[in-house]
């Protein structure tokens, strides 16, 4: 099994930043994708950021350079910097990873949702 520990979500004012972070643990032999999606009230999840193995970060439309996803390999840790927030960003964002297990198998996961609020 894999563990998604999130960590970095709050309350933050308009144009203010805030650093997600998503530690995975468990049984993992490689990533294939480790990414954040996000959800508001009376909303559809959907995608943040996205980081593959070989490839450049892919990001929701909306960003539009406010916000870099990153990976630190060595500790099996994602990341992603969000600058300029806007109350339009206030969601719960979830860390998601597609990993291949010990077993051989392919797997996603999810992470249990950090809230980010931005308001004044």
């Amino acid at each position: 099994q894999v563990q998604l520990v999130e960590s970095g979500g709050g309350l933050v004012q308009p144009g203010g930043s805030l650093r997600l972070s998503c530690a995975a643990s468990g049984s993992i032999v490689s990533f294939n994708t480790m990414g954040w999606y996000r959800q508001a009230p009376g909303k559809q999840r959907e995608l943040v950021a996205v980081v593959r193995n070989s490839d450049n970060p892919n990001y929701g439309d909306f960003v539009k350079g406010r916000f870099t996803i990153s990976r630190d390999n060595a500790k099996n840790t994602a990341f992603l910097q969000m600058n300029s927030l806007k109350s339009e960003d206030t969601a719960v964002y979830y860390c998601h990873v597609n990993v291949v297990l010990a077993s051989g198998s392919w797997s996603d996961y999810w992470g249990q949702g950090t809230q980010v609020t931005v308001s004044s």
